[in-house]
């Protein structure tokens, strides 16, 4: 005989597939949050390792910025150092040249000469005197002409003027202002003579 099966049998299978199908649903959407929990961590790490590297170079980047400027200041240091060397040996070879002047002045003055102030600007040489007559202040000219240490000797005001302040009728003496350059010594910058 046949059996019948009177039971409700396809809501059974219905409600069965259902709760598998929930089962299923659920299982995904676990496997799913820890599959974005973990890649929340992963990523997390990523970042914070590229911030720990991006702070390392900050650090870094701070302190070789540190280092530039240390090395700026040294280099402008070292160049006011070669600068105030470099015055010093200028110092030095016209040490000699300056003595030799001076000597020279002493033979170079013709009798009836005195000399007010000299003033020296780099090579050129300005001396400001009285003489007797205008005739001493043209020897001392001839004198810095045949001078092995002074050279170029140009006149720029002759006065003749009375001695201690007396009208005209007392004894009269020549005012007078000479350049003369000094001869350019073996080391000395050509340049010092151009700019002048």
């Amino acid at each position: 005989m046949p059996r019948i099966n009177l039971l409700p049998w396809r809501e059974e299978l219905r409600a069965q597939r259902r709760n598998q199908f929930f089962v299923a649903l659920g299982a995904a959407a676990v496997v799913a949050g820890v599959l974005l929990l973990l890649s929340y961590f992963i990523f997390d790490g990523l970042i914070g390792g590229q911030r720990d590297r991006n702070e390392f170079l900050k650090h870094e980047i701070a302190e070789l910025d540190k280092q530039i400027e240390e090395i700026l200041q040294l280099e402008n240091s070292k160049a006011r150092l070669l600068a105030r060397m470099e015055i010093i040996e200028q110092l030095q070879r016209s040490r000699p040249g300056i003595v030799h002047v001076f000597d020279d002045m002493v033979t170079v003055m013709p009798e009836g000469v005195f000399l007010s102030s000299i003033k020296q600007t780099g090579r050129r040489l300005e001396m400001v005197g009285v003489a007797e007559s205008n005739t001493r202040v043209s020897a001392l000219m001839r004198n810095i002409d045949k001078s092995e240490w002074l050279t170029n000797p140009d006149l720029e005001v002759v006065e003749v003027k009375p001695i201690g302040g007396r009208g005209g009728a007392g004894p009269k003496a020549s005012e007078f202002t000479v350049f003369a350059r000094t001869v350019a010594q073996p080391g000395e910058d050509e340049e010092e003579e151009e700019g002048e």
